[in-house]
């Protein structure tokens, strides 16, 4: 048994209400559980009670055996003095304020649903899963399922927002910066996104507005930065990114000791932070205020319209500085402009209508929606259970879920692990 367990049970009165009795046979009527405290201290706060005769508002404490009190030590802090009711699964022993006064105790053992309890162990007690709720997750109704993803995806967009607060913070609230560092992490994807976040935090961005008018200027500093400009190349692109690099590292006082290396092994060419940096500072070449065109923004195909950039002419025949391929226009593909909305544009999005005291949560649930499901292994593995990731705002939730719930084993915060566990009550 479970303390967290027991909290549920107490929280949502998952046992029999009617003619409740303590250990000593006194009557228990409950006006209020009290507040869930998921922080130190006793465990629901100012519960209202009626116990006997008497009424009672106070805290509650629960423990799945009463003897935990003096395990916990809770006998020796002045803060329990004021617990009005023990909660145990097992009642062991009596426990006193400290006037030496018993605290009455309710045993939910005798009380319980025994479907609860049932399905709490059908739920945690097997082994070798891959999430607990494996083999009925398909037997969830949809409407308790689409309601719990668009919490979870608001759960997810919350945690990248935090990200945003520290960066906007850094930033002295410079919410252009903020997105030109966002922007740049996810254009390196997973193996080079801490590379090229790195190279975001080597510039200020005020040498990013000073740079963008024109393209090769701002290819010079981001190329020149991420330690590509170091090499004994003879063409004229390269040559004059070289000679541009170096006035630039004059004028601005730039270095770059705590950019991390850059990856090419084992990457699509078109992945190659060569053709990414050019296409970002395309980017910022054709977009001079390009935060307040995201936020003006509220249509998909607007957004990719607003992302429709190509390399410079250079990376049309070329991954590398090196050697020459077949001519390609290199533009930046739907599937790459969608992971950029997922995890830079409309957290930004969300974060900023927050700080204006805005509401964007329906824009932003009509674009998430609209935007093709990722795909991943956590994603396949709950489309195998029940196919239901079909955009980025499911599969958003369902990452949120694997992740902050089902690794975690907090099936008892989840509205599937409720369910589950409320059945055939």
């Amino acid at each position: 048994m479970q303390e967290d367990f027991l909290h549920y049970i107490w929280k949502h009165k998952k046992f029999l209400t009617a003619n409740l009795k303590t250990e000593t046979e006194e009557s228990v009527f409950i006006t209020s559980v009290g507040q869930h405290n998921l922080n130190a201290g006793t465990d629901f706060f100012n519960a209202q009670l009626k116990i006997g005769n008497q009424v009672w508002a106070g805290n509650v404490e629960i423990h799945v055996k009463s003897s935990d009190w003096f395990l916990h030590n809770h006998e020796k802090d002045e803060a329990y003095d004021n617990v009005i009711l023990h909660v145990v699964w097992e009642h062991d022993t009596e426990v006193f304020r400290k006037d030496n006064t018993v605290i009455s105790t309710l045993v939910l053992k005798n009380i319980l649903e025994s479907s609860i309890l049932n399905n709490y162990k059908s739920l945690f007690l097997k082994q070798n899963k891959w999430i607990n709720c494996e083999n009925d997750f398909a037997s969830i109704d949809s409407f308790i399922l689409n309601n719990w993803m668009e919490r979870l995806y608001f759960e997810r967009l919350q945690r990248k927002a935090e990200t945003i607060e520290v960066l906007l913070k850094d930033s002295k609230n410079d919410w252009e910066a903020v997105l030109f560092k966002m922007l740049t992490k996810n254009f390196g994807l997973k193996v080079n996104g801490e590379s090229f976040f790195s190279i975001a935090q080597s510039i200020d961005f005020s040498i990013i507005r000073k740079t963008q008018s024109k393209q090769e200027t701002l290819e010079a500093l981001l190329f020149g930065q991420a330690g590509l400009l170091e090499q004994d190349f003879q063409n004229g692109y390269y040559l004059n990114l070289v000679k541009e690099y170096r006035f630039l590292k004059q004028k601005f006082i730039l270095e770059n000791k705590q950019v991390l290396p850059l990856y090419f092994f084992r990457l699509r060419p078109l992945n190659f932070p060569t053709i990414r940096l050019s296409q970002l500072a395309s980017l910022y070449n054709t977009h001079q205020n390009l935060f307040s065109k995201i936020i003006e923004t509220s249509d998909l195909d607007d957004f990719y319209d607003l992302f429709k950039v190509l390399t410079s002419v250079f990376w049309e025949t070329h991954y590398t500085f090196q050697k020459e391929s077949k001519a390609s226009k290199k533009i930046l593909s739907k599937s790459f402009i969608d992971l950029l909305l997922i995890n830079t544009i409309l957290p930004i999005k969300f974060c900023y209508a927050k700080h204006k005291g805005e509401e964007v949560e329906t824009n932003i649930i009509k674009i998430a929606s609209a935007i093709t499901s990722e795909k991943n292994s956590i994603i396949d593995a709950f489309n195998n259970l029940k196919k239901i990731s079909k955009s980025s705002l499911e599969s958003q939730a369902l990452i949120q879920l694997k992740t902050e719930y089902c690794n975690k084993n907090k099936c008892l915060k989840c509205a599937i692990g409720n369910t589950l566990i409320s059945r055939n009550i």
